[in-house]
């Protein structure tokens, strides 16, 4: 691959995916031409746009930019796309984004946040920890900070916050000399095919952090004594045999009070305005980072408080006494019940309502029991049909799969249109949408419809 220090023009085969973007506003804040194609205009999309991005979303040579030095592809895009084959045709510097990733950050000091769920929310908050402090850093993230409205921004500090992604065996292209790993669920199983071959992409990873670095994963994983890294730090909710937890957990209405405890230290009256507990462990992970690299106890105090969170990761669209509605990116049944527990958790007294969109009709099938059971914690349920992303249908796979699996009574499979009939004819309480395909497509409709029935 050319020198990245040395391109002037670069092409995104996929520049609307969330990890693409970061790469695109990268090169863009560089300098580069930049320019790409998408399958759909998403909200992402038209910001890119507005920050001189050329966009496109028809799959046509015509529109391409024949001159780039380098097109950076992701795996979702298929393998008989018309501009995928010109480049590969014509001998184009054609590599994936995880390449990429990994050629920026090779000179830089870099924490990397890694786990089937969690990296977007902690990596976020490590970066924002790092950025409200003074401290400095460069944020490729996975999901858009609230508090700044990207998912990218630049320092001109030698330090890199990046989410390690799981997929395609992406992560391993980078060279920690921080990492965290939150969890190794099962997942992906159409790229690992096993349980064990994911886990032993998280172990190769570990194995990548260089010497002297630390590695910091959640106390309890399978496997962790595979695990690899010169200091190895455990982090938990409250298990008081990791290296650092939460105690003295206090709840106000959808904020948390807690301390963070660790051998020779700790923090205390930390204040987080996000909701979760589950939220609480990813903050203390970014915590013991800030306090890793000596950031002061104060800073990273004043710092969680500030933070805002992360779109679609437990986002708090409407809160007041009325209705609360909370949309998140969930799209895994351990992330479903960590978003409903939680959620029941800070809301105990009111129904609680979820729509939910399956993402993948392979994932769908590998964890349709999961699925079924998770969202049995609700009082009522509304799915949505699958949403395919790259896959073609599976014969007997879909959403009443789910929904037939499910012990509740209050169920039903509804379309995007129905969906928004229901809201307007039912009283809400509190209403979770959660997913990963163009649900939220569905949030702004709805969060409409009920400022309407209450005058706001």
């Amino acid at each position: 691959m050319t020198e990245i220090k040395d391109i002037k023009r670069v092409y995104f085969l996929g520049i609307g995916g969330i990890g693409m973007s970061a790469l695109a506003r990268y090169f863009n804040t560089n300098g580069v031409a930049v320019s790409g194609y998408d399958k759909t205009e998403t909200v992402l999309t038209k910001k890119l746009a507005t920050e001189g991005i050329a966009i496109h979303f028809e799959d046509n040579i015509e529109f391409i930019d024949k001159a780039a030095e380098l097109v950076i592809y992701t795996p979702a895009i298929p393998k008989d796309h018309k501009e995928l084959n010109y480049f590969l045709e014509n001998n184009y510097n054609l590599v994936k984004r995880s390449e990429v990733l990994g050629a920026i950050t090779n000179s830089t000091y870099n924490i990397c946040v890694a786990g089937t769920h969690g990296k977007t929310t902690t990596s976020t908050m490590v970066a924002h920890i790092l950025r409200h402090s003074g401290y400095g850093c460069n944020a490729f993230l996975g999901g858009i900070a609230v508090n700044y409205n990207s998912n990218f921004w630049a320092s001109k500090k030698n330090v890199s916050v990046v989410e390690a992604d799981e997929y395609d065996r992406s992560f391993l292209k980078l060279s920690p000399d921080v990492a965290i790993i939150s969890s190794m669920d099962p997942d992906h199983l159409d790229i690992y095919g096993t349980a064990e071959n994911m886990e032993q992409a998280f172990i190769d990873f570990s194995a990548r952090i260089k010497a002297g670095g630390l590695l910091l994963s959640k106390y309890g994983l399978k496997r962790t004594d595979d695990l690899k890294a010169t200091e190895h730090l455990t982090f938990h909710l409250h298990n008081e045999n990791a290296s650092v937890y939460a105690a003295n957990i206090k709840m106000t209405r959808g904020s948390y009070q807690f301390d963070v405890l660790m051998q020779y230290w700790e923090l205390k009256d930390v204040v987080l305005n996000m909701g979760g507990l589950h939220n609480i462990e990813n903050m203390i992970a970014a915590i013991s980072v800030a306090h890793y690299l000596e950031i002061e106890n104060d800073k990273i105090r004043e710092a969680v408080a500030a933070f805002k969170g992360v779109k679609r990761r437990f986002e708090y669209i409407i809160k007041n006494d009325e209705q609360v509605m909370v949309d998140d990116y969930a799209h895994h049944p351990e992330e479903l019940r960590a978003l409903l527990s939680g959620a029941k958790d800070l809301f105990p007294e009111v129904k609680c309502t979820v729509i939910f969109q399956p993402h993948l009709y392979s994932r769908t099938n590998d964890f349709a029991d999961g699925f079924a059971e998770t969202l049995d914690l609700a009082d009522e349920v509304i799915l949505l049909p699958i949403y395919p992303a790259r896959e073609l249908p599976m014969e007997g796979v879909n959403s009443e799969m789910v929904l037939n699996k499910m012990k509740i009574n209050n169920k039903q499979v509804l379309s995007k249109e129905a969906v928004l009939e229901w809201v307007r004819d039912n009283k809400i309480e509190l209403l979770i949408t959660a997913g990963a395909g163009d649900i939220d497509t569905l949030v702004e409709p709805i969060k409409k419809i009920l400022n309407n029935k209450f005058g706001n």
